[in-house]
């Protein structure tokens, strides 16, 4: 590859081209980003997946051995299927003012700008480094960035601070929830439907398990207690279900799976504890009335902290500073930046892109955006030279 250099747009077009659904390889699109970089003089390093099919991409522009500043992005999308596109979603196709594909807003757009701007990044005479940090499997658990967090201060370069791109339509985030889910077994005991004294119906367990995450749903609604927040609560879903063979068949097994999206002043182990009390104490004795071996099992699948930025954070002060801006804000979706902020680097959260258009189908991103993020990068290297 020539050390040509691209424009946001054009950074994306190649970027969206590549399929990181979640479920795939993110390896082409590393193995075009390390080109990239290395034409402009710049190296990188791989943090790999176990199974090597995936890997995170981490770079330094500037002195060595110093703490800089970070900019993260993922590099994985969400599916498409079983949604209704007018375009190509792995195409970037341009309507008016609006930059559609999948990821275009979430996030590769953010991803975009950081690797346009990193030959300017690299003719500079940086005082402050300014580190790059891609990661893989964002969008299933933020799971993908936490063997390269492990990395920061050993085989990387630690930052200062970490810059989080997430859409945020430019808006400075110092806040966010936490996310965690669980998968729930209810086995119990088939019989003939004309014979159900026989059976035990685990769909009718998990329905009152179901049930009692509703009216916790409902409780935490009225607390009310993350103002900052839209909405302002921890909220509780149940998500899918399945179980069951035939309508004449007493239900053996049913398996649901369910999440909670929590604001910092909720302690996330309430909702665990409680669902655990309901399920031990007011659904499986009746279980294990009509079958011994029946039993309630709760998995947790994934967890994502929350961010609650400090008083007097290094990286909400600085984004405050190249934004422009001197209010922050709180969101109710979840990301990287928590795990960074509990790793023990300052973090914030800021990107081109509004979070509405995340995940939808014709996802697209306004190209304003990418200016204005594309103004804060060239802020952010004037101080950075600045030392």
């Amino acid at each position: 590859m020539n050390a040509r250099s691209m424009t946001p747009k054009e950074m994306l077009s190649r970027l969206v081209s590549f399929d990181t659904t979640s479920a795939k390889t993110n390896i082409p699109l590393i193995e075009f980003v390390e080109d990239y970089l290395h034409a402009h003089g710049i190296k990188s390093q791989r943090v790999a997946a176990e199974d090597g099919l995936k890997s995170s991409l981490f770079a330094t522009i500037g002195p060595d051995g110093m703490a800089g500043i970070g900019l993260s992005g993922h590099t994985d999308v969400v599916p498409v299927e079983g949604q209704n596109w007018s375009t190509d979603p792995f195409t970037l196709t341009q309507k008016g003012s609006r930059l559609y594909a999948r990821g275009s807003c979430d996030m590769k757009g953010f991803v975009a700008c950081i690797l346009s701007h990193a030959p300017e990044f690299k003719k500079r005479e940086l005082k402050t480094p300014i580190h790059l940090l891609l990661s893989y499997d964002e969008e299933v658990g933020c799971t993908g960035v936490r063997p390269m967090i492990s990395e920061l201060g050993e085989r990387l370069q630690a930052p200062r601070l970490v810059i989080v791109g997430e859409p945020t339509s430019m808006q400075v985030v110092d806040a966010h929830k936490s996310i965690h889910g669980f998968e729930t077994e209810v086995t119990g005991k088939e019989s003939h439907s004309g014979k159900p004294q026989l059976g035990v119906n685990a769909i009718h367990a998990a329905g009152r398990l179901i049930a009692e995450l509703a009216r916790l749903d409902d409780e935490m609604r009225a607390r009310g207690d993350g103002p900052r927040f839209d909405p302002p609560y921890t909220n509780v879903a149940a998500a899918v279900i399945e179980g069951g063979t035939a309508r004449n068949i007493i239900p053996k097994n049913c398996r649901f799976t369910w999440m909670f999206r929590s604001v910092p002043a909720t302690e996330p182990r309430e909702i665990m504890d409680r669902f655990t009390r309901f399920a031990e104490e007011e659904v499986l004795p009746g279980l294990k009335e009509g079958s011994p071996d029946a039993s309630i099992v709760t998995t947790q699948t994934s967890g994502v902290p929350p961010l609650e930025a400090p008083e007097g954070s290094q990286a909400v002060s600085l984004a405050l500073k190249l934004a422009g801006q001197n209010e922050t804000h709180a969101v109710s979706y979840g990301t990287e930046g928590g795990l960074f902020e509990n790793a023990g680097f300052s973090s914030v959260v800021i990107g081109p892109g509004d979070i509405a258009q995340a995940h939808a189908p014709d996802e697209f991103i306004e190209e304003s955006e990418l200016g204005k993020c594309s103004a804060f990068l060239d802020r952010l290297a004037d101080y950075a030279e600045a030392g």
